[in-house]
């Protein structure tokens, strides 16, 4: 009877320093993602403006400032 497991007791100040520990790693992780928010969302406002921009160039040549109209 020499093979039993050996069990881990865990005491209670040992679990509230295990949980003081988490709280610190969390804000590196707040910044990174803002920081990932922040470069997805300059990403999509330069998608939109380029659209907008080749939307508008394609207007202008369908439709010209200045209509031919019919002199005959």
């Amino acid at each position: 009877m020499k093979n039993k497991s050996k069990i881990k007791v865990i005491r209670k100040k040992d679990v509230s320093a295990q949980k003081v520990k988490r709280q610190k790693t969390v804000e590196p992780d707040k910044n990174s993602a803002r920081r990932v928010v922040t470069n997805v969302s300059s990403w999509v406002n330069e998608l939109q403006k380029r659209k907008r921009a080749e939307t508008k160039e394609a207007l202008d040549k369908i439709f010209p400032a200045n209509p031919q109209t019919d002199s005959a």
